[in-house]
Formats: structure tokens, C-alpha cells, sequence
């Protein structure tokens, strides 16, 4: 075929296509417009040169229509760069782009104009960028961020102005900005650390919300920052030898034992949720963090998370880590069955695998790990054959009772058909021969014996090698070595020779009688090879050991020279001592220094000055009553202004009330409360209604605290809704200023903003009353020998550590005698939960009752938790075990976040049952019921009445669980559940069921 002839249509065609796509970006429809920037934004998507539609495109970018200008600017974006005079000429479009009202076209009117590298235009585009900088919508803030590089590489002279963009925008508290704008931080001044002191906190916090390319991001900056802020966790020298740690005992009593600081703490906590990320280079960034940063004690809650990247086939990260040297502490070694090969995995793969399994070995698990190794040896791989009879002599290596057991089967495989195994298997022998060769003297001589059979240059090299080496264990088998390979010297590889020659002259010198006339035959044939260095080597080593009158000193050393005492081979992994680069980088895979890499800084000798990481808190962010500030984590009262506002507040309306009537007795106080409380207006009402639609409160950004919201309208509710059982008096200083605490409608602006939420807190109260909480029996009366303890979930917050479910215990005394000592002992944990003990009864008497409260962190699991109950003359052993339900803790979201979240939780994320609801659990309230008593949720506000919708997160990873029961006709009904952990979700929806159905 022709091809010239062939591809000359499909040039005419692609012309005319151009031709087409002109006409159509110049016509007057818009239509035509914008199906034409469709086509070419289509082939740019393919790779496709575009660039002469340039002229015709940019005329359209003042279109009045935003679509046809959206995709205009997608266009410019990509060829702004190599159309620089072109796009100079429309700089006047995109300013006046910089002003339009839509936010898409302002960012990417900035896109466009920082995407012009002419440095004409510099003055330009950093007036765009502070104009964008302090842009309402935090989408062209984010577009201002990724502005800040391109104009620093550009004109690096812009940093100091660039600086000032920079630090206005980490002000930002939108997650939207924060990964573009820490990205411009490390790209412009990674060194001005003193930039993040003060939004460290809020950084932290905004994490777990940020886009995922943020968040690796964000952790990477404050890996590095935390290294240079707090102490390293690890200093009490955990690595050290006993004698080490005697020697520095004296020093180690002046130091000051390590406390670890909240801020260190507060990023160890808040970056251990992402562990469960889809995304592998979030896991992976997270995994480095708390390698670099985190306790030994702690850094094993990595492995899990590396382990569902190796099954969903993102094995390369895992091995970066699981190479490093926490393996030898056994991280992994729960997970070696994760680590098997399998006859899909391509052969670089393989080879990784058997790097962590030769890693993961240690005498409890070399039996089960050779056995896998024979399967391996089996493989029609013939690369992964040979890493894997190298695996095994690593494994020899490491672990002495089994080098006799491994040289065993190594020489088993010297009779393998295969050529490339045979030599694979002599190389490796060869190295472990050298550790012992007096006691293996039979496995050289079953080696000289192959040198007929084998062909593989590298593995006749190896037995020569051995057998010159210690030829004085096998005298009669080595000079007929030789003899056989002075008559093949001249058709033997250059590295067979050179083992040859080195063969001839330590026979020479151990046994000249046998072997004389073969060496000087070998150095004569080595005389005159093609080979320069093979000619080399045989001057030298007859001037050596043959003396003559030319003969220097020298050649009194020769035995000292060629028969000296060689240190064994030791076999390590390519991947040991690389801890001198950061973990996780492309310089740790390839343990070279890559362009671009920054150093990990080391931990500084003495802490830092905390403070600076503190955030004065401003009157705008004050609220009357106890609110969290989440940026510094203290608790703010009112402050002394504002409680002065609100005495002259609640003074004035004292007054108002005298100047109406002089009559107020006490019943006609309560009546005047009632009356008050009905006052409010229809419009009134309207008004809240339509600021609690407007106003959003996200989770992650809530400037008040759940618990201590749930805490607060509990209050407020008995104050709006609920007369009080005693008259006010007027006169009572003290109780009006608290009513006027709780009289929101008082309260400054901000405090304002709180009542639409407390209102709908009211509705949707997830508290459980006392009564309803279910209690479980954990110590019969007649088994404790009088002494009877029931335990139920108490659905508060624990205080000393927010990770544990506070379990409620209350022990009665049903003897006749006292009981003493009550307290725990023996506790036996699943791996990974935790106990905080109740503190010790001393005294409890004859027919009386006492509560304890314990913390108990499940983690996120129902495994029971096992301990002994003890007094001081018995001691039972009893359990605490959790429904599902109580391993939750309600979150508040809106309609739209729930909504939000569940699209993220389709899939494989998501259960769906039908069920036939109870004829008692056929209306909203009784679903609501018996959901929230299965499960500690929250009910989220829905605007259909057939559909009930609750969410929460589980108290130890936070993983999110949203539920929703859509109700139909008849009783029918349709459970479903989202939830981050499967496992989770998989038994809820069995209690749920059960709840419902029955």
C-alpha cells in the first residue's frame, strides 16, 4: 500500500475540519459557538494540535456567553504559553475577565493571565493576584494560590510581595485554599516557618476536609515543621543497648522525662483517620508522618493501612515502608500471608515481595517462609528463580539455625535441569561456604564435581573460586580441577580465565609437586590471550610466584597475598541505611538524591517556645456563654464587656416590666413567663426559619464543640421551654444576669448566629433520657457472693481521652457485710484497645449502691473486653462486651452535607435491606426511637416526612456512618447504610433490623 497517498485525505480532512471550526467560531450564533469549542476542547482532551485555531478562539473570548467564554478559557489556558504575542494582544480581555460576576471566569481569567510568561506583564498579574487574594468566592482564592508560583518562577524579585499574598491567604479557613496555598508556601518560601506558627492549629484541623492532593500536601509541610518544633518522642533512647542506657543513666536523670506537646499530639490524632483514605499517596503521606514523627509504640497502626494498599495492588509504596527498619520489630509480621506471591504479579513485583518476606523472617517464621520459597523455586519465571535462591541465602545469612537446613536444599537444586538455577544456586552457596568451610568440605568436592556439567560462566567462575580458596580441604580433587581447565582455557569466558589463573597459583603454592608444569602451562596460555587484563594478570602472578633473579621482595609474601583469611560475604537488602532521606520520597526509592528533594530536618535539642503557635482570639469570635475556639483548644468565658451589656440589658427590662404593673404576685408571674414565650410573631418565626436554611454549619469547621452544644440546649431548652417552679423575683440580681445568658435573642451578633442551631438541636435531641439507656448484667449476685454490678453505655463523652466509650457501672452490696477494695486487675485486650480504669472503691456497705465510670477504646471493634473485678477477699472474672450501636457518637450535618457523604459512600460502601417495619413502628417518632436506642446517631434534617436520616461517627477512627430508613406503603421500608468501615456497617444493619422489626 501506498501510505503516502493514503494519509494525504486524512490531512485534507483535518484542514477542513479547521476550516469548519473557523467558520463556526465566526459566526453570530452562540450555538455554533459553543459546539465548536466543544470539538476543539474535545481534541485538545485527544492530544491534538490545535494551535492555528488561536486567532479565531481568541476572538471569542469577550462572548457574552458564559459557556462559550468558560470553554474559551480552557483553550487559552493550554496555549497561552506558546502564543504569547497573541494572547498579549486580548490582556486587556482577561483584566476586564478579572471583574466578571461569575467566579468560574475570574479564576480562569487569572489562570490565563499567569499562564503568560512575559515579564512585561509582571506588574499586571501580581495586581491580579492580591485582588484575587481577597476574592469572596474561595475558588479564585484557590486560583490566586496556584498563581503565586508561576509568577515567582517568572520573577523570582516578586517573593517579598508574594510573602505578604502568602500570608494572607494561610489566614484563609477554607478548606478549598488550603492545600493551593501551602503548595505556594513550600514552592516560595518553605524557610519562612515563622508563616505557619499561627494557622499550625487550624491547619490540623481543616485536614481531614481538605481535596485529597491538599492533604498530601499539607502533611508533607508540617513533617518538616513538626521536626523543627518538637522534640523527638523517641529520645529516652529506646534503640539503645542495656549497657548503653547504664552508661548514660547519670544523664538520663538530670533530663527532664519527655512529655510530648499538644500541638505534636494534635497532628499525630488528626492525620490517623486519613489512614483510611481511598486515595494511596494520602495513606502513604500519613504513613511517613507518623514513621518520621510519631513513638515506636505508635507507628504500627501504619501497617493495616500499607496492607490495603498491597491488596488493592499499590505494592510499590507498601514496600518503600515495609523495607524500612521498624520490619525487624514486627510491624508487618501479623500480615505475612499478604506478602505471598501470586502467579499474576509481574516480575518486579515478585522480587519486591520476596524483599519483605526475606525482611519479615526471624526464627519463629523461617520454617513457613522456606517452605514458600520452595513453592517459588518451581516458577517458569527464571528472573524470580534466581531472586528467590538468593532470598534464601539472605535468610541463611540472618538466621544461623537454618544455614545448614538451606545449604542442603541449595545443593539439592545443583541437580535441577534448569542451567540458570544450578548457577544461581552455586553463586549463592559459594557465600555461604565461606561462613564455615571446614565443615562442608563434602558440598566442594560435590561442586568440582559439576564443572563438566555446568555452562554458566558466573557459576564456573564461583566453584573455581572455591576450590582454589580452600584447596587445602580437598588436595586430591583441585589439581585435577585444574588439569580439566587447562585443557578448555582457551575457550572459557575472561572471567572463567581469570579464576583459572587465580586457581593455578594458590595450587602452586600449596602443592608445587602436582602442579608446576599445569601452572607455568596456564600462564603461558594466558601470555598471549586477546585479552589485556587477562595478559596483565599472568605477568604479574609469575613474577609473583615463580622467583627469579628479577623477582623483587614481593614474591616472599605471595602465600600472604593469595591464601589470606577472606571475611565472609554478608548478604544485606539494597534498601537497608536509607534513613537518611524522608520515607516515601522518589530520593528513599532510589536511595540517590533526586532534583528537588529538601532535607528532613533534624529534631531540635530543646523545645521550642509553644507559644507562638498561639491565636489571640478576636471579640468577633466570642460567644456569650462556654464555646471552643478550635484554633488554640482553650475553653473562653464572656468577657467582662459583655457581661456588663448584658446587667444593663436585663436592668432594662426590669424596668419595663415595673413601669407596667405593680400587681406581679406569684402565680401571675408564671402566667406572664407563659405569656412571654407566646409572643413571639408569625414573622418572627418565619425569619429564623429562613437563617437556619441559610446557615451551614460544617462539621470539621464548627466553632462549637458537639458535646458542649448538646451540654448548652439541654439548658437553654429548660429555660425556653419550661416555666420556672418558683417566681422570679425582681430583686434577684444573680438569677436574672443567668437568665439573660440563656436569653439568646440578648446576645451580640455572633452569639445570634448559634440560636437557629440550638432550635434545631431541640428537634432533633439525641441525648438518651437515663431510663432508656439498656443495662447489662456483668456480675450475678449470687456468683459475686453478694456482690452485683450492672454496666451500661452512658452515650457521654469520657473526658481524660475522647477515643473511649464511657461505660457506666453500679455495684450493689446484697450481703450482709461490707465490701472492700473494689478495683480491676488482669485486664486482657484485644490488639489495639485500650482501658482507663474506674479509681478504686474503698468501702462499700451492706445494702448500699456506688457508680464508677470507665473508658474503655473498643477499636472500633465488638470484641470483648476482659478483666478481673477483685475485693479485698475474692476476685471474679468478668466482660464488657459492646453493642455496635454504642461505638458511635452522633455528628450533626445538614441536608446537603448528608447528602454530600453518602454520594461519596456508594458502591462498596453502601447496604441496602427491605423490611416490613413493626405495626407499633409504622410513624416517624417510633422509627426515630428505636433507631437512635439501637445506635448513638443523630438525626439529620430531612424535608420528606416518609424518610428518617441519622449520622455519626465511630469513636475511635471517626469513621463516618449515615443511615437512612425511607418509609412506603403498608409497613414497607427500606434500610440503608453508609459507612467508611464495612465491618461496622454489616452489623448495624443487623440491629437496626432488629430493632425495627420487631
Amino acid at each position: 500500500m501506498d501510505y503516502g497517498t493514503f494519509q494525504l485525505p486524512l490531512l485534507f480532512m483535518s484542514s477542513m475540519g479547521h476550516d469548519d471550526l473557523k467558520e463556526m467560531l465566526d459566526s453570530n450564533k452562540d450555538s455554533l459557538k459553543l459546539e465548536a469549542m466543544k470539538r476543539i476542547v474535545a481534541m485538545i482532551a485527544r492530544g491534538k494540535n490545535t494551535s492555528d485555531l488561536f486567532p479565531a478562539v481568541v476572538k471569542n473570548v469577550a462572548c457574552k456567553n458564559i459557556e462559550v467564554k468558560k470553554l474559551v478559557y480552557v483553550y487559552l489556558v493550554r496555549y497561552a504559553e506558546e502564543q504569547q504575542d497573541l494572547a498579549l494582544l486580548s490582556i486587556s480581555t482577561f483584566q476586564r475577565g478579572l471583574k466578571d460576576p461569575n467566579q468560574l471566569i475570574r479564576a480562569s481569567a487569572l489562570r490565563v493571565l499567569s499562564s503568560i510568561r512575559v515579564t512585561i506583564i509582571v506588574p499586571i498579574m501580581m495586581l491580579a493576584i492580591k485582588e484575587a487574594a481577597s476574592d469572596m468566592s474561595p475558588y479564585v482564592r484557590k486560583t490566586a494560590a496556584h498563581a503565586i508560583p508561576k509568577l515567582y518562577s517568572l520573577d523570582p524579585e516578586q517573593k517579598d510581595q508574594l510573602i505578604e499574598v502568602i500570608e494572607k491567604l494561610l489566614a484563609d479557613k477554607t478548606t478549598l485554599v488550603a492545600g493551593s496555598v501551602v503548595m505556594a508556601f513550600e514552592e516560595v518560601c518553605p524557610e519562612r516557618i515563622d508563616l505557619i506558627h499561627k494557622n499550625y492549629r487550624k491547619l490540623c484541623n481543616l485536614l481531614i476536609d481538605v481535596e485529597e492532593w491538599g492533604q498530601v500536601v499539607i502533611i508533607n509541610m508540617l513533617t518538616r515543621y513538626a521536626r523543627t518544633q518538637f522534640l523527638n518522642p523517641n529520645m529516652n533512647g529506646s534503640d539503645k543497648t542495656f549497657y548503653d542506657k547504664k552508661a548514660e543513666a547519670p544523664a538520663m536523670a538530670k533530663r527532664k522525662p519527655y512529655v510530648m506537646d499538644p500541638d505534636h499530639r494534635l497532628l499525630l490524632r488528626n492525620t490517623k483517620p486519613l489512614l483510611q483514605s481511598r486515595n494511596a499517596a494520602v495513606v502513604m503521606a500519613v504513613a511517613q508522618l507518623y514513621f518520621h514523627l510519631a513513638p515506636k509504640a505508635e507507628v504500627g497502626v501504619i501497617a493495616k493501612a500499607l496492607v490495603r494498599l498491597l491488596r488493592s495492588h499499590r505494592f510499590t509504596e507498601v514496600f518503600v515502608l515495609s523495607s524500612c527498619r521498624y520490619v525487624s520489630q514486627g510491624m508487618f509480621e501479623p500480615y505475612l500471608k499478604s506478602f505471598y506471591i501470586r502467579s499474576t504479579d509481574p516480575t518486579q513485583i515478585k522480587v519486591l515481595k520476596l524483599e519483605v518476606l526475606t525482611n519479615l523472617a526471624n526464627e519463629t517464621n523461617i520454617s513457613t517462609i522456606l517452605r514458600e520459597f520452595q513453592t517459588y523455586i518451581k516458577s517458569m519465571d527464571k528472573d524470580f528463580v534466581a531472586a528467590t535462591i538468593q532470598a534464601i541465602g539472605r535468610c541463611a545469612t540472618n538466621i544461623g539455625e537454618v544455614r545448614d537446613t538451606c545449604l542442603n536444599g541449595l545443593v539439592q537444586l545443583l541437580s535441577n535441569r534448569d542451567e540458570l538455577v544450578v548457577a544461581e544456586s552455586v553463586v549463592v552457596i559459594k557465600k555461604l561456604l565461606q561462613m564455615q568451610p571446614e565443615k562442608h568440605s563434602d558440598i566442594i568436592k560435590h561442586m568440582a564435581k559439576l564443572t563438566d556439567n555446568i555452562q554458566v560462566p558466573m557459576a564456573r567462575a564461583s566453584i573455581l573460586w572455591l576450590i582454589g580458596e580452600y584447596c587445602e580441604h580437598v588436595p586430591k580433587i583441585a589439581p585435577d580441577v585444574l588439569r580439566k581447565m587447562a585443557k578448555s582455557f582457551t575457550n572459557e569466558e575472561d572471567i572463567v580465565k581469570l579464576q583459572i589463573i587465580n586457581l593455578a597459583a594458590k595450587l602452586y603454592l600449596t602443592n608445587s609437586k602436582q602442579t608446576k608444569l599445569l601452572t607455568q602451562y596456564v600462564l603461558n596460555l594466558a601470555k598471549y590471550d586477546q585479552n589485556y587484563d587477562i595478559r596483565d594478570r599472568a605477568r604479574f602472578i609469575r613474577q609473583l610466584i615463580v622467583p627469579t633473579e628479577k623477582s623483587g621482595a614481593l614474591s616472599k609474601y605471595a602465600k600472604k597475598l593469595f591464601l589470606a583469611l577472606k571475611p565472609a560475604p554478608v548478604l544485606e537488602s539494597p534498601f537497608k541505611d536509607r534513613d537518611h532521606f524522608q520515607l516515601g520520597s522518589l530520593s528513599h526509592l532510589l536511595n540517590a538524591k533526586a532534583g528537588g528533594y529538601q532535607e528532613l530536618p533534624d529534631w531540635p535539642e530543646a523545645a521550642p517556645d509553644p507559644s507562638v503557635r498561639n491565636v489571640e482570639v478576636k471579640d468577633s469570635v466570642r460567644a456569650v456563654g462556654t464555646v471552643i475556639y478550635r484554633d488554640t483548644g482553650v475553653l473562653w468565658q464572656s468577657s467582662e464587656e459583655e457581661e456588663r451589656k448584658h446587667e444593663r440589658k436585663s436592668k432594662q427590662r426590669k424596668s419595663e416590666s415595673e413601669s407596667e404593673s405593680d400587681e406581679e404576685e406569684d402565680s401571675e408571674s408564671e402566667s406572664s413567663q407563659t405569656e412571654s414565650e407566646d409572643s413571639e410573631s408569625e414573622a418572627e418565626v418565619k425569619k429564623k426559619k429562613k437563617v437556619l436554611k441559610k446557615t451551614h454549619f460544617k462539621h470539621s469547621n464548627m466553632n462549637i464543640c458537639m458535646y458542649s452544644c448538646q451540654c448548652s440546649f439541654i439548658s437553654f431548652q429548660a429555660a425556653e421551654s419550661k416555666p420556672p417552679s418558683k417566681p422570679v423575683k425582681k430583686d434577684n440580681k444573680k438569677e436574672k444576669k443567668e437568665m439573660s445568658l440563656l436569653d439568646l435573642d440578648d446576645c451580640n451578633s455572633h452569639a445570634n448566629m448559634y440560636r437557629p442551631f440550638l432550635h434545631l438541636l431541640l428537634c432533633l435531641q439525641t441525648i438518651s433520657p437515663s431510663s432508656a439507656l439498656k443495662s447489662y448484667e456483668m456480675l450475678h449476685r449470687i456468683t459475686g457472693e453478694g456482690l452485683s454490678v450492672e454496666y451500661c453505655f452512658s452515650r457521654q463523652p469520657f473526658s481524660p481521652d475522647a477515643n473511649m466509650v464511657a461505660v457506666q457501672m453500679q455495684f450493689t452490696n446484697n450481703a450482709t457485710s461490707d465490701t472492700k477494695n473494689l478495683h480491676m486487675e488482669d485486664v486482657k485486650l484485644q490488639s489495639g484497645m485500650r482501658v482507663k480504669e474506674f479509681p478504686e472503691i474503698e468501702l462499700l456497705p451492706a445494702g448500699e449502691m456506688v457508680t464508677a465510670v470507665m473508658g474503655i477504646d473498643f477499636c472500633d471493634s465488638t470484641q470483648a473486653a476482659n478483666f478481673q473485678l477483685c475485693t479485698h477477699t475474692r476476685k471474679f472474672f468478668v466482660s464488657i462486651q459492646p453493642p455496635v450501636g454504642e461505638l458511635m457518637r452522633p455528628v450533626f450535618l445538614t441536608e446537603n452535607e448528608f447528602k454530600k457523604e453518602q454520594g461519596q459512600l456508594m458502591g462498596m460502601n453502601e447496604i441496602t435491606e427491605k423490611i416490613t417495619l413493626d405495626v407499633k413502628c409504622r410513624n416517624e417518632h417510633s422509627i426515630v426511637q428505636r433507631v437512635i436506642t439501637a445506635a448513638n446517631l443523630s438525626r439529620v434534617p430531612c424535608g420528606s416526612d416518609k424518610e428518617c436520616r441519622f449520622a455519626g461517627r465511630t469513636v475511635t477512627s471517626s469513621s463516618l456512618v449515615l443511615v437512612t430508613v425511607a418509609t412506603k406503603e403498608e409497613g414497607a421500608a427500606k434500610l440503608t447504610i453508609n459507612c467508611e468501615k464495612m465491618v461496622i456497617g454489616t452489623m448495624l444493619v443487623k440491629d437496626i433490623l432488629l430493632a425495627l422489626t420487631q
